[in-house]
């Protein structure tokens, strides 16, 4: 992968951790509930120091990332999903909220599976893990929100 490709990668990355961040502070700052509210604002937390980390690697020698040249980095084929707003109903949000987050998951995990060089795979799988772990708090909510009555 060219440098220029990687930088693209990673700002694309950053991007999308920053349209998160937007929103999860958003709904904190609009959520009465007080278990949401810290939830949303650990969420928003955190997406703003994966902002953070990708800005330290673009300050980096990207062309010390090594990747297969061979493979198909597929970054093209995610579809774009309708803007996150705090407007929108708290469940749309949460639906759309696991959607990016298991779409950062899934490129944090192709790229750490495409590097060559163990720092480099270790990084996005670090990554990928905090999206996961982002995802599975996301559905939980979305399982409560979703089916009150099973509780």
């Amino acid at each position: 992968m060219k440098a220029d490709d990687a930088k693209k990668i990673i700002t694309n990355a950053i991007d999308k951790e920053v349209e998160a961040y937007t929103f999860y502070r958003g709904v904190a700052d609009k959520v009465k509930n007080p278990a949401l509210k810290s939830l949303f604002s650990e969420l928003a937390g955190e997406e703003k120091k994966h902002r953070e980390f990708l800005q330290g690697m673009l300050a980096k020698d990207v062309s010390k990332m090594n990747f297969d040249k061979s493979h198909d980095y597929k970054i093209a084929d995610s579809l774009p999903a309708p803007a996150l707003t705090v407007d929108m109903k708290p469940l749309d949000g949460i639906v759309i909220s696991i959607q990016r987050e298991l779409e950062a998951m899934q490129m944090y995990t192709q790229l750490a599976n495409l590097s060559k060089d163990t720092e480099t795979q270790f990084l996005f799988s670090q990554l990928a893990n905090m999206e996961r772990g982002h995802k599975a708090r996301l559905e939980d909510i979305y399982t409560n929100m979703a089916f009150p009555e099973v509780w």
